[in-house]
């Protein structure tokens, strides 16, 4: 089979399991470069901590991964007091997001929703 393909193939042991992924060269050569990027993910723990609990965004990925506000803080540089207030922000500006977001391992997408 000659035809170029972007399908994924999956082959399964004998009991069904998948064992191996078959993909199409250049992606693998991007994957093994690193220039195969994912898109950012939210876990629904942290959605539903933003809409059920009326929790900031920022709150619910920092109680999501179990941080203290002086912890995110501390990682900062900055007071804890000051975190607070970034954190109970109705609108924070981009600067601000991508600076929490870089203290706590994100892209700012992660943050900006």
């Amino acid at each position: 089979m000659n035809a170029l393909t972007e399908i994924v193939q999956i082959l399964r042991d004998a009991g069904g399991h998948p064992a191996f992924a078959v993909l199409p060269f250049a992606q693998y050569q991007a994957l093994i470069a690193g220039k195969f990027k994912a898109e950012p993910t939210i876990p629904n723990t942290v959605v539903n901590k933003v809409f059920d609990g009326g929790v900031s965004v920022t709150a619910a990925w920092r109680e999501h991964l179990h941080l203290t506000q002086a912890e995110v803080a501390s990682r900062m540089g900055i007071s804890q007091a000051a975190f607070a207030q970034m954190e109970a922000a109705k609108r924070p500006r981009k600067a601000t997001l991508t600076k929490i977001a870089a203290a706590l391992g994100f892209v700012v997408e992660q943050l900006a929703w």
